[in-house]
Order: C-alpha cells, then structure tokens, then sequence
C-alpha cells in the first residue's frame, strides 16, 4: 500500500522537524539527541492522562536512551495521529486511519488501539474511543461483511487508486473488498478484550449482536459446503498478488469444513485457499463470541451454535492443516483440502509466528517446530542480511524485512538473548526516523516503506511494555 502524496504532505506536517521540544526526563543529552518526535500537544489527534503516565513510567525503565526515545514515539502514535472522534447516528463513532491511507482497516484499527485497552478502566475519554470505535466496526460488518476496508462517510466513494480497478461488487463507505478472515475477527478481539477489562456492556448493543451474527453467518457461507458462496474479487493489476484464480473466487478445494480466505492479512491473494492462522483465529473468535452472546443476551443457542463451529474447524485443522516433518508435525500456512500444502510465513498478523500472540495456540511442541522452520530457510520469505533478519512476504517483495515480524519473535519468547537481539535489530533499522515502518531492506534501513504506519509503531510500544512487565531486566540492561 503506497501512500498518495497528499498524505505523505499530512503526515510530514505531524511529525519530525514539527516538534522539537525533549521531554524532560529523558535528561539533557539524550534530549538534544533525540528531540521528540511526537506532533505537538495541540496538533494531537487525541490524548490520554493515563498513556503519558505509562510513557512516562516505562521510560524510565529502559536502559538505552534511544530504544526510550523510540518508544515514546511510537506507543502514542496511533493517538497522535490517526484517531478521529465524534458522533454517527447520535452515537459515540471512533474511526481510526492506518496512517498514510485515509481509510480504516477492521485489522489495523483493532490492533492499533490494543495497546491501550489495559489503560481503560483508569480512562472514561479511552473507554469513549472504545465504544465508538466497536460501533463503527460493527456498522461496517453490517455495511459489507467481506470488505477489510472503509471510510469514514458510509455513503463515500472509494478514492483508492487501486480500488478503481476492482470487479466485485463494490458498495458505497467500503474502501477496499478484500475477503481475509482476520478481518472479522479483529474486531471481535477488540470487544472481548474491552468487556473483559471494563465490564462495560454500553456498546454491546443490538446492532453489535446483528453485526456479529453475521460474522458467522460470512464464516458459514466461505465454509462453501454446498457452492462456492457470493464473494468474487479481480482487480486489473500487474501485480498476480492483486487477484484471484478462477473469475474470483479463488483455486479448487475440497470442503472440509475450513474457512476459504481470498487474501492474507497482508492484502496479498492467497495461493491455496485455507489460509491456517486465519482459521486458527476464526476459532478463538467463535469461542469469544459464545461467551459474549451466552452472557450479554443469554443467547444459548447461538452460543452453541459458534462453539459446535469451532469445534468443527479446530478438527479440519487437526486433519488437514499440518505437514508431517522429521522431528514431528508442524503448521502449514495454506492447504486446499486435496492434500497440498504451502509452507512459508508472512509478517502480517495473524502468521505463524504470531499464534500464541493472539492466543491462536499455546507455545507447544508443534508451535516450538512452526516458529524454528518460519525463522530459518525453509520459509521462503525469511530474509536475512547485514541490517538484521526477519520475514517479509509478497506484498513487499525479496530482501525486506516487516519489523512486526522481529517483534512478534520478542513477543513468543522468554530468551533473554533473542529477546536482546530482536531490540538490536529494532533500534537500528528506523532509518534515523524514529519509528517503525512496514518492511526494510536486509542490508540497507534507509531503503524502507511507509514512513507512517501506526500499527506498526504503537505494537513495538506494546513489545517495549511487554518487556517492561514480563522482562523487566532484559529491559533495563538492553
């Protein structure tokens, strides 16, 4: 995804050479070598008490100078810059950009304000972004429960240069109709995890239970048991990964009970059509979704009804979503049903690499087998070069490294020497800029893409408290 120049324009008035005033308690040398980099406190999209204490505090617990330059940067961002607040519909509505696309991705914005949901019950301006936020994805799933994209007027017109050149069937708000089975269950993480830390039930409204309905119901048609479902999706592009096989609707498979996804979280098409962590994402949504419709409205039978899906895909995958290998059984990334598999990883999450991040699978024996092969030369997207090592994936192309990847490796370990290395790699392939990016050149950090992209930059804020909680000493001593 390559920003348009008047976004890049809107970014470069935000950030670096805008603010230059240090905080304070980074003390004066490190301060005149690392100026903030945040917009100015007037020029802030959205602000929060609770997250500039925890900047504050977590700063202080980090031994390099530059790696706490670098998170105070990137944990807000997302506020900062890309969160829009105000009212639809009589309504609190939240909708959040990516960064340098003026459009909300039901993955990104989701994963965007994770990092925050900790801080809620200290918060009632948080929580507002909250419960706005769920509604406005929860009217999106209603607008088009296939697209991964939308903007901020539901009766706008996509813009995207790339969206102009799409065969589907494109409906107005939607920004762009890639079918990714994370798409669905982001959004369902985000308000699980906000019901559980705050007990809130104000956004879990009648519209949200529709919206989540459909969820399963969009499951329950790409499970393509009896025909291949309503969704198709060509674009005109030079790029294979743009498309799908088949008028659309992507390679044969045999209906095991599988979930089809048409592209990856990384908006690339999928070459087999079961793509595995997405599955394994779709289950734990299943999951959360009984437990949210079993309490909230004490809808049994629906509750039974995602649990006996559930079930149901965590057993195909069992059958059909491993390969065999010498030391044991290890995740595919896609299979057809037919018995071909495709093994490789790609940085986006959810990946292989991210499973246990997303509580997809515990950190066993056959996770243990996955993460070893995605890290090592049998997954044909790991790079590896002077400027560090990590897994990219075809929406970038050969040599560059997605940071995200080096930071879910920190996430799903507790070696204190991977996790030192991860942090190594991060600090010195910003390019200078003081945030993360999308992907890197293995040999050359100053060869990067996206300059503003905020998931990207409040996950490695997430990482840096992460460790500060869990691996408080590696922190220090880094």
């Amino acid at each position: 995804m390559n920003p348009s120049r008047r976004n890049l324009v809107k970014w470069l008035s935000l950030v670096p050479g805008v603010a230059m005033t240090a905080t304070v308690s980074m003390g004066a040398s490190a301060a005149s070598r690392f100026p903030t980099q945040r917009p100015p406190l007037a020029k802030r999209k959205f602000t929060s008490e609770a997250v500039e204490a925890l900047i504050a505090s977590t700063k202080k617990k980090i031994g390099d100078p530059e790696l706490a330059w670098l998170f105070e940067n990137c944990f807000p961002n997302t506020l900062d810059t890309t969160v829009e607040l105000g009212r639809l519909d009589g309504l609190e509505d939240t909708f959040v950009v990516t960064g340098d696309i003026d459009a909300m991705w039901l993955r990104d914005s989701s994963a965007q304000v994770w990092p925050y949901l900790p801080l809620t019950p200290k918060d009632e301006k948080l929580r507002k972004l909250f419960r706005g936020l769920i509604r406005r994805q929860a009217r999106c799933i209603m607008l088009d429960p296939y697209a991964n994209a939308f903007l901020p007027d539901p009766r706008g017109k996509s813009e995207l240069d790339w969206a102009q050149a799409d065969h589907t069937d494109m409906r107005p708000g939607v920004a762009e109709r890639k079918w990714e089975i994370d798409s669905l269950c982001y959004p369902v993480r985000l308000a699980h995890g906000y019901w559980q830390t705050t007990g809130d039930r104000e956004p879990f409204d009648e519209s949200w239970r529709a919206a989540t309905k459909l969820i399963v119901k969009t499951f329950r048609e790409q499970q393509r048991k009896d025909d291949r479902g309503p969704y198709h999706f060509q674009r005109t592009s030079p790029k294979p990964t743009e498309s799908q096989f088949l008028d659309g609707y992507g390679q044969p498979t045999r209906p095991v009970g599988l979930i089809h996804a048409m592209f990856r979280p990384s908006d690339d098409a999928t070459v087999y059509p079961f793509n595995i962590p997405g599955n394994l994402f779709a289950v734990v949504t299943l999951r959360r979704l009984a437990q949210m419709h079993g309490t909230l409205f004490g809808d049994q039978v629906f509750a039974n009804e995602c649990n006996a899906m559930a079930d149901e895909i965590s057993a195909a995958l069992e059958q059909y979503g491993t390969i065999k290998g010498a030391q044991g059984d290890y995740w595919a990334y896609e299979v057809d049903g037919f018995g071909n598999t495709l093994f490789m990883d790609d940085a986006n999450v959810p990946s292989l690499l991210a499973l246990p991040y997303l509580e997809c699978t515990p950190r066993d024996a056959r996770y243990a087998r996955t993460r070893a092969a995605v890290w090592s030369a049998e997954n044909p997207y790991f790079f590896k070069g002077s400027a560090g090592e990590g897994i990219g994936g075809p929406h970038e192309g050969l040599r560059m490294i997605w940071p995200m990847s080096i930071m879910m490796k920190a996430f799903t370990t507790d070696d204190t020497a991977e996790i030192r290395q991860c942090l190594h790699w991060l600090k010195t392939t910003h390019a200078g800029t003081g945030f993360m990016h999308e992907a890197f050149d293995q040999d050359d950090p100053k060869q990067f893409t996206r300059s503003w992209f905020a998931w990207a930059n409040t996950l490695f804020g997430e990482l840096i408290v992460h460790l500060a909680d869990k691996h408080p000493d590696t922190l220090r001593r880094v």
